[in-house]
């Protein structure tokens, strides 16, 4: 079956190169049916029978006349065409070369810096690791135990128990 539909796209490329042989040799050409009349037999038999080469010959058709209204001056470049041309692909040029000398110093200035952020990071652990730490003040502390609102600085016991005691001593 693959090779069927290889064999048929092979026939198609073959007539559409034939048909657009022919419309070039023969400019004076401008229907299908005086197409079909330049093909050969075998040709004719497989055009009358595929759309898709139909289709292009209809396209190549209609394409060489779309191109036949264009004025045949407005297909000439005029003398500057080239100066201009190269002129505006130089200036892209120095546009893109210009980005990328900017970021070509990242690259250049990235050792460096890895190696300064490593040094200041040795310095700046060893300066904290070797600073005395300082004691808290005992006032502090005593005045963060009167700021709480639900621990009380006593001991943990039990106010049940205290009452208790209360009530054995008083019989």
């Amino acid at each position: 079956m693959w090779n069927l539909l290889n064999r048929r796209k092979d026939e198609c490329n073959h007539l559409q190169d034939l048909i657009e042989d022919i419309a070039t040799k023969n400019p004076q050409v401008a229907s299908v049916e005086k197409l079909l009349e330049a093909l050969p037999a075998g040709s004719r038999a497989h055009f009358a029978a595929c759309l898709d080469c139909r289709d292009a010959a209809r396209e190549l058709l209609a394409a060489r006349k779309l191109m036949g209204v264009i004025s045949p001056s407005a297909q000439e470049p005029g003398p500057w065409f080239v100066t201009r041309v190269m002129a505006a692909i130089a200036a892209h040029e120095k546009e893109l070369s210009e980005a990328a000398r900017t970021w070509l110093a990242v690259p250049k200035f990235a050792s460096r810096l890895a190696l300064a952020s490593g040094a200041l990071l040795l310095v700046t652990s060893t300066w904290l690791y070797e600073r005395p730490f300082p004691a808290p003040a005992p006032e502090a502390t005593s005045i963060a135990a009167q700021e709480s609102l639900f621990e009380s600085s006593a001991p943990a016991a039990n106010q049940d128990d205290i009452l208790l005691i209360r009530e054995e001593r008083n019989p």
